[in-house]
């Protein structure tokens, strides 16, 4: 089976799902702060393995003849339903704009750490290594985003972003 069946749940819960419950979170979703340094590099790393990460899927085939590739499918299914969550959290900030709700109570970045989860379960589903190798690329590069996320949000949202931040774990 083609794999690229896998980007659709990630398309459907990104842009139609988000759509449906907060119209204005498009364009949240779609904001990156200023980077700095390295963390321009970074986004542009990100930008181009997001891409590979998407379109390699439509070039391969699901597997599901090892133990391994079953593992895939449940994390798949794990990072998918937690994304939908993290997106349906993502959505309804509080009034200062800070999410502090769902998911977002255990990590800073729950959309990230679906993401990794999403695309891992990917990459042990169509058995690539090749995929992997681009999903840790693309994680070290994520990192360098949330950093300048984190800048822009104390200055944006000041101590209580600060508050949040020494409550909440930046990953998991």
């Amino acid at each position: 089976m083609n794999s690229s069946i896998l980007v659709i749940p990630i398309i459907f819960i990104r842009y139609i799902i988000m759509r449906i419950i907060n119209k204005e979170a498009l364009g949240r979703i779609g904001f990156f702060p200023p980077t700095e340094g390295k963390e321009q590099i970074a986004f542009y790393i990100y930008q181009i393995t997001t891409l590979f990460l998407l379109i390699y899927l439509f070039f391969t085939e699901i597997k599901l003849t090892t133990i391994l590739n079953y593992m895939g499918l449940v994390i798949f299914l794990i990072g998918m339903l937690l994304y939908l969550k993290s997106i349906i959290d993502f959505s309804k900030p509080q009034k200062n704009g800070i999410n502090k709700n769902g998911l977002y109570k255990w990590s800073r970045n729950p959309m990230y750490v679906t993401f990794f989860l999403y695309f891992l379960g990917c990459s042990l589903l169509i058995d690539s290594w090749v995929y992997f190798t681009i999903l840790i690329v693309f994680q070290i590069s994520v990192h360098f985003l949330i950093l300048s996320e984190e800048r822009w949000c104390i200055k944006e949202f000041g101590e209580e972003y600060r508050k949040y931040k020494g409550k909440v774990r930046r990953y998991i």
